[in-house]
């Protein structure tokens, strides 16, 4: 299972009441789990940390923003903390196998909603940023809320990716976006009078002065301490191992030694790794090694792949084929996305580098929306069991249980049918892959289409079993035309697929 941090910021740290309505909000989502929150009254502002699977991430987001909008009225807000909204940022940083292409495809999803459920403008920032003026978040909120109000709508500049143009009366804007996770990390320098030195290193260190391009750092004194106070904005640019030997090297050249280090919060257990294999220079080590991820695998079953597959050779009926076949386009989605990421950044395909990037994301967002739709295909049977399980000997509880029945195997129907038109995107961009792509993965494109098409062809036998017992015709007849319209586009784009692959095979040497 795919798994992605969200660290939305609230514009409220002094009402712990709100703080804690909004909380309750996000961690009511399925699968939610929530990791820290944190609130300053002298900001007025509160910081939620939640982990949530791809597919319920941008639920427990948006549970939080509407429950924010409901609380909080930034016409009356104070505080020391710079804020354009009642939510004020909400970036979402990849975890483990979760790819930034997965955060980007989030923050989209989570932007077009917000914009369009709760009328709020919204900046799509950092990686997500649709320009580069909005890369920077200090960029996005210049002015504040309170020069939003009147330069939305009337500075094109400033106009949001998604949302009215106009600012939100009471609940202002807010940034939405996608980050590498942040470290935040702390060397120490001795006494006090080492201060100098530690404004010095923190200068030499930080992006800004020349340094490492994703560190940001300050010298200060702490508790009678020489501190070099740094935020590592991106540890997989640059480790945190190669930032603590910077600032050795050049603690010595200035006379003072490292006394200690500190790790303010949380850090992926990656960057000790790395830090660790690089200091005692272990060749070839492979977090695999780890004695404590063998066991965490072993006690919960194997890994996530294996326990799915364990779940559908069981004698339980769900997941079933629907599952199967959204887990085949998730899969497929996946594939397509290696594909377009293998091809960025090679100068023989630079003329569709672009093109190519917005696959990336296009590819990242049908995952999660397949990955999503494998657990919503076992939730539409189990309601269509349950309807059938419903009380029918009185003349009164027949129609009742009908209706119950035709309700369920309606959503039943509806879900396999949302898995096939997903299928059918994906297909259509694993042949746009096959054909301009790197060609070192066409056959990588070749089953991508190929798994498209087996998950859209399974997802519509779902749908026809199910509209078989639907006594509603007029519901039946219009999702069998849209499920051979969708037929009938994916396999004329996956037959021209296939063709593709064989040609650019026989063209090899």
């Amino acid at each position: 299972m795919k798994l992605v941090e969200c660290v939305p910021n609230f514009s409220e740290g002094r009402r712990p009441e709100v703080v804690q309505a909004i909380r309750d909000a996000i961690a009511s989502v399925e699968g939610v789990t929530i990791l820290d929150v944190s609130s300053d009254p002298s900001h007025n502002r509160s910081v939620i940390t939640f982990v949530a699977p791809l597919g319920k991430a941008v639920d427990a987001a948006f549970a939080g923003i509407s429950t924010a909008a409901s609380q909080i009225d930034l016409t009356t807000h104070t505080g020391e903390h710079p804020r354009i909204g009642s939510t004020d940022v909400v970036p979402f940083v990849p975890l483990e196998a979760t790819t930034m292409e997965d955060c980007i495809a989030l923050a989209r999803e989570l932007g077009a909603r917000v914009g369009s459920e709760l009328d709020i403008p919204v900046y799509l920032y950092e990686r997500a940023a649709t320009r580069p003026t909005r890369e920077n978040l200090a960029d996005v909120r210049r002015g504040q809320f309170e020069a939003l109000l009147t330069e939305i709508g009337t500075n094109p500049d400033r106009d949001p990716d998604f949302g009215p143009r106009a600012c939100h009366p009471k609940c202002g804007a807010v940034a939405i976006g996608a980050r590498p996770f942040l470290v935040a990390y702390n060397i120490y320098l001795g006494g006090a009078e080492n201060l100098p030195a530690a404004k010095k290193i923190a200068k030499a260190v930080r992006g800004s002065s020349g340094g490492f391009k994703y560190v940001k750092g300050l010298g200060l004194e702490v508790d009678g301490q020489a501190q070099v106070s740094m935020n590592l904005v991106d540890t997989s640019q640059t480790p945190m191992h190669r930032v603590f030997d910077f600032v050795n090297m050049e603690a010595k050249a200035h006379g003072v030694n490292v006394t200690w280090s500190e790790i303010v919060g949380l850090v992926p257990e990656k960057t000790l790794f790395e830090a660790a294999a690089s200091h005692m220079q272990l060749a070839q080590f492979s977090d695999a090694q780890v004695l404590e991820k063998k066991v965490r695998e072993a006690a919960s079953g194997g890994t996530s792949v294996d326990q799915f597959i364990s779940s559908i050779a069981s004698s339980s009926p769900v997941p079933g084929g629907g599952s199967v076949a959204a887990h085949a386009g998730a899969l497929a989605a996946s594939l397509v996305q290696m594909v377009a990421g293998l091809t960025v950044g090679k100068k023989t395909y630079a003329a569709v580098e672009g093109e190519m990037k917005e696959i990336a994301l296009q590819a990242a967002a049908l995952s999660n929306r397949l990955s999503s739709l494998v657990q919503k295909d076992a939730d539409a049977y189990a309601a269509v069991s349950e309807a059938y399980k419903l009380p029918k000997e009185a003349e009164a509880d027949q129609a009742k249980r009908q209706s119950a029945i035709d309700k369920a195997l309606l959503s039943a129907a509806e879900v396999p049918l949302e898995t096939a038109r997903a299928c059918s995107e994906v297909a259509r961009l694993a042949a746009v892959c096959a054909e301009k792509g790197n060609q070192n993965a066409i056959t990588d494109a070749g089953v991508a289409s190929l798994l498209a098409r087996a998950g859209a062809r399974g997802a519509g036998y779902n749908v026809l079993i199910n509209l078989k017992s639907l006594s509603e015709s007029a519901a039946s007849s219009r999702m069998h035309e849209e499920l051979d319209r969708t037929m009938a586009e994916i396999d004329a784009v996956s037959g021209k697929t296939e063709k593709n692959v064989e040609a650019g095979l026989n063209s090899l040497p």
